[in-house]
């Protein structure tokens, strides 16, 4: 028996078996969660319910999380399914313009484009939890949003998505206090960078993946089922006590001072 045996999440962001999203809700399965997986848009419906399949999650739900409207009939459609309640949801949801996260900060900047980063990648996951915590009422429930070290730290061309980490992390803070008292945990976790179909349109991500590799403490870059298996932990009764955290999984690569050459150091 798995220790996610009887517990039930919405997991979102699944876009392919290389996704962060597919790590965390294989993990969750093989401890035995009830899963449910949603989708953004029709282009992804058929390969997201394919991922459903594998993992006995029944019908796909249609969610998009830029949307209010969108939100209030996922949860309906969830309410429907568990009719007793459900135990949290996964977060994995990220956009910004494609000149946003290239080259230049200022020069990518604009107003539409921040307005609509930010709408997508953060207030989503605040209307997400506005309008579903309440069918978690009973239940030790957790939260939990997908982050990066560039929400704390200037990583070239990752720009506008920066800010736009660096306010989900907020937002977990103060989501984890308003719900806290109802026993329900907010988390965020911060990845290492990992080869996914969202990373591949950051300028120089090739460059990013081989200075992790290279200088982290581990030496190694992180897998989406080494992700999948600190969120498990995370959204368990496990993990009860940890709440408004950013929990770093990269190998340690967040410890750093920039562009750490641990051999040249050694040999100093």
């Amino acid at each position: 028996m798995g220790f996610l045996t009887g517990k039930k999440f919405l997991i979102t962001g699944i876009s392919s078996n290389r996704s962060i999203a597919y790590g965390i809700a294989k993990a969750c399965a093989r401890e035995g969660a009830e899963l449910a997986l949603s989708y953004n848009n029709e282009r992804f419906k058929e390969r997201v319910q394919g991922f459903a399949d594998e993992f006995g999650a029944g019908q796909v739900i249609k969610l998009d999380a830029s949307f209010d409207e969108s939100i209030d009939l996922a949860a309906l459609e969830l309410a429907n399914r568990w009719t007793d309640g459900f135990d949290g949801f996964v977060h994995s949801i990220g956009w910004a313009p494609r000149e946003s996260i290239s080259g230049s900060f200022l020069e990518g900047a604009s107003r539409e484009g921040f307005l609509s980063a930010m709408n997508v990648s953060v207030y989503s996951y605040i209307a997400m939890a506005k309008r579903m915590v309440p069918l978690m009422a009973g239940h030790k429930a957790s939260l939990l949003t997908l982050s990066y070290l560039g929400g704390e730290k200037v990583v070239p061309n990752y720009n506008t998505m920066g800010l736009c980490k660096a306010a989900l992390e907020s937002a977990t803070r103060y989501i984890a206090a308003d719900v806290g008292p109802q026993g329900i945990r907010a988390n965020t976790l911060s990845c290492g960078p990992i080869k996914t179909l969202a990373a591949s349109g950051i300028k120089g991500f090739s460059s990013m993946l081989a200075q992790c590799k290279a200088v982290s403490p581990s030496r190694s870059l992180v897998s989406i089922d080494e992700v999948g298996n600190t969120a498990a932990f995370l959204l368990s009764d496990n993990s009860l006590g940890i709440t408004a955290e950013t929990i770093y999984i990269d190998g340690g690569f967040n410890a750093l001072a920039c562009c750490v050459d641990q051999t040249a150091s050694e040999n100093a």
